[in-house]
């Protein structure tokens, strides 16, 4: 049992809102699962940069002088740490081979997510703690994902905890269980994807990875992903410019969604929507089973 939230703005007065949005949304679902917490925002792009979101057991150590070892190796960055993670502001033009340049310098470090617009933070506790330790309530942003974990088949750990990230501003928050991920772990494997756990809420990013760059938006790699996924899950997804929920055929996974002209909101109950703005007059339903939601500032909602 795992508590998922998640909201897509449309009204871009909204914006300066979606940390405390989402943190309260979060910390509602906290008795779902007490064990770690995280959370995605997604902002607004900045022209020509990039930004990469990590996490150290040492921030003292491994943050420090980091900027400095960054212009060494050729890759100028700006940091900002907060609390045990730090986001690292790159050109673009360095993101593929920045994995490669942190392995090098600070070997300890390890990659929350990536991309133009994603900041990820996640850590072991509650949903209170992670959304104080890491203010994000001061973030804003067009779109966001955060989900509370209750470990059912692996361990607790900060790079266990949700969500998982395996491709550029992708995202994945989960709740429930896949029985094929060993066997998909290892056909991902051949086709060049890595995995930092053995969470299979991780293979299941990993597909939605895959699949998207094999040209498919993240509506149409849902859709394979009720073909190819086996067991009960409810998913949330988030790209730089889209939304998606899916819920698998049988459906037993808590889930409902709300819409206005302002926003579309999740969670694995009512009761986390409740505080959202204008919830009163709000088109509020349960998402069906098998069906692909999904949302895109790109494309026509």
């Amino acid at each position: 049992m795992c508590g998922i939230v998640g909201i897509f703005l449309k009204d871009k007065a909204l914006e300066p809102q979606l940390g405390t949005l989402l943190s309260d949304m979060l910390i509602t679902m906290t008795d779902r699962g007490p064990d770690s917490a995280g959370i995605a925002i997604y902002g607004r792009v900045a022209d020509g940069k990039a930004k990469v979101t990590v996490q150290s057991a040492d921030p003292g150590a491994d943050f420090a002088g980091l900027d400095r070892d960054l212009i060494k190796a050729g890759v100028p960055a700006a940091i900002t740490v907060k609390n045990t993670h730090a986001v690292i502001e790159i050109d673009a033009s360095a993101l593929g081979n920045i994995r490669t340049v942190l392995e090098d310098i600070r070997p300890a470090v390890r990659i929350m997510g990536s991309g133009e617009s994603i900041e990820i933070f996640k850590e072991t506790g509650l949903p209170k703690d992670v959304v104080a330790r890491f203010e994000v309530r001061a973030m804003g942003g067009t779109h966001g994902i955060g989900h509370t974990r209750m470990a059912t088949e692996s361990a607790v750990t900060t790079l266990g905890a949700h969500p998982f990230s395996t491709g550029a501003d992708q995202c994945l928050v989960h709740n429930g269980s896949l029985s094929n991920h060993n066997n998909l772990r290892r056909e991902l494997v051949r086709e060049g994807m890595t995995f930092e756990t053995q969470n299979d809420s991780e293979v299941a990013a990993a597909y939605l990875t895959a699949e998207m760059a094999k040209g498919k938006d993240l509506g149409q790699a849902l859709t394979g992903a009720l073909d190819d996924l086996d067991g009960f899950f409810t998913f949330v997804v988030g790209t730089k410019s889209g939304f998606g929920v899916l819920r698998d055929p049988i459906a037993c996974k808590p889930a409902v969604m709300a819409e206005t002209d302002q926003y579309v909101a999740f969670g694995s109950e009512y009761r986390a929507l409740v505080n959202l703005p204008a919830i009163e007059t709000a088109r509020v339903w349960e998402p069906e089973p098998a069906t692909v939601y999904f949302w895109d500032h790109d494309k026509a909602a």
